[in-house]
């Protein structure tokens, strides 16, 4: 019964956050900024510790996000599906090549956008683990990377050092280039360009409002 009520009182909760934080915080959107119904098809990534506010980020978007087995990536997937967002289970540590095939499938029937936190469900965190270089590469999709950061913010004592912005602040939106596969490139390759697309946008994020005031 306990578990029941915290499977539906948490991801709401999420929700309510999520709304809290983008209306009381002033947002801007810098780079390779996301416009739903762009022909461009793309595999979306961002840090683990970045999740709470990417459905505004992507307003609009009808991609395919992959969440995690564990229990709190259930109350991510429920939280997500309350804000539009489709999602598939699994990772690296259970039911990875279930979900990776559904990922795939979804990409092919329905040609849309894919989405992943490629540090996920348990780290380290922010550091891209081989898996979305394959599924990238098998479904032929550039790698979108994105970011976002607040003046005013927590950092939460979480493997992944959850990222929380604080209300009534300004926040930024970080949206990197595209990181298209190669021909014959390598795995490990691809994975050292997406780690260095994903810490440039970090970074860029987490000093644009000390870079706007020099």
């Amino acid at each position: 019964m306990k578990q029941r009520l915290l499977g539906w009182l948490i991801p709401r909760l999420i929700v309510l956050v999520h709304w809290l934080l983008r209306l009381t915080i002033r947002w801007q959107f810098v780079g390779n900024v996301y416009h739903p119904g762009q022909s461009q098809r793309f595999m979306l990534a961002f840090w683990h510790s970045r999740v709470l506010m990417m459905p505004m980020a992507f307003r609009g978007w009808q991609g395919r996000m992959l969440i995690s087995e564990h229990r709190d990536g259930a109350y991510i997937a429920d939280a997500v599906a309350l804000l539009g967002i489709r999602s598939a289970r699994g990772s690296s540590t259970r039911g990875g090549a279930r979900a990776a095939l559904a990922m795939l499938r979804a990409a092919q029937r329905d040609h849309c956008d894919l989405g992943v936190t490629p540090d996920g469900p348990k780290g380290p965190a922010e550091v891209v683990k081989p898996g979305i270089a394959q599924l990238a590469i098998k479904a032929a999709y550039p790698v979108l990377p994105v970011s976002y950061a607040s003046r005013r913010h927590r950092r939460l004592r979480s493997w992944d050092r959850f990222y929380l912005p604080l209300p009534f602040t300004r926040g930024v939106v970080v949206y990197g280039d595209y990181v298209y596969p190669k021909p014959d490139e390598s795995t490990d390759a691809f994975v050292a360009r997406v780690q260095q697309a994903m810490d440039a946008v970090t970074k860029r994020a987490e000093n644009y409002f000390s870079e706007e005031r020099k």
